[in-house]
């Protein structure tokens, strides 16, 4: 069961998010932009696909946040605790969601970051956890270099501009490639980054982080990352993501 909390307030917009949001405001005025979900002219996420995305509802496994009702834990969570505290999401892996971040991560739409961490920093408001800092999940260094960005990082940023937390992007790097996550299972997806990632621990020693990426399927990244944070002393580990897939625990 979440435990019910005051929501942070979302009505005071810091000056640092001010201003990178109007940066951003600004260019669609030079460049008047396209939705990332359904390419209809006006707004980066116009306000049906904003609707029409299906939204991450309760009730939850308190842990990682698959949609479950048979108690606190889904079946997984009771067989192997996460070495991670919790993981939020705000919409499933679908439809014009799905559409826009494969803009944003493969497309180079940049500016479809500040527009989806909105939903991100509104789910956020309404959560209790207390947070010291936000980390974006890393690339390796060959998809970065391919890439020419991270797109958890162009999430991560505006999310700490505006909830006011420490922006850490040094914090945990990718020390070893891996091969693409897409199409593997759960076990597979494990094994495919054992030891895959660093933190360290000047910066995480004792803090509580939140990781943010763009998707969660079966968990394993976050995993991954919660172990190399617990390793290098992080307190609390949580991790919000903008969309999961409807993985589905085991079941009994």
């Amino acid at each position: 069961m979440t435990i019910p909390v005051k929501e942070r307030s979302t009505d005071r917009i810091r000056p640092a998010y001010r201003f990178y949001h109007l940066a951003w405001a600004g260019l669609d005025l030079l460049y008047p932009p396209q939705c990332g979900g359904c390419s209809k002219p006006g707004a980066r996420w116009c306000s049906e696909c904003q609707r029409d995305s299906p939204q991450v509802g309760l009730p939850l496994c308190d842990c990682c946040g698959v949609h479950w009702a048979a108690g606190r834990l889904c079946l997984d969570c009771q067989t192997e605790r996460p070495a991670f505290d919790a993981v939020r999401s705000w919409g499933y892996f679908e439809g014009v969601l799905r559409h826009a971040i494969h803009q944003l991560k493969y497309y180079g739409d940049l500016a479809l970051g500040e527009a989806l961490a909105r939903p991100m920093i509104n789910l956020y408001s309404g959560l209790p956890w207390k947070v010291d800092l936000v980390v974006p999940v890393p690339l390796g260094v060959a998809r970065r270099a391919e890439r020419g960005y991270n797109q958890a990082s162009l999430l991560a940023w505006p999310i700490s501009l505006s909830c006011g937390l420490a922006y850490r992007p040094k914090a945990l790097r990718r020390w070893r490639d891996t091969p693409s996550q897409v199409g593997l299972d759960m076990l597979e997806r494990r094994k495919n980054l054992i030891d895959a990632f660093q933190a360290r621990p000047d910066l995480v020693d004792g803090k509580a982080v939140m990781l943010v990426d763009d998707v969660t399927t079966t968990g394993a990244t976050m995993q991954a990352c919660a172990l190399a944070l617990r390793k290098a002393g992080a307190s609390r580990i949580y991790g919000l993501t903008l969309a999961r897939t409807a993985y589905q625990p085991a079941q009994i």
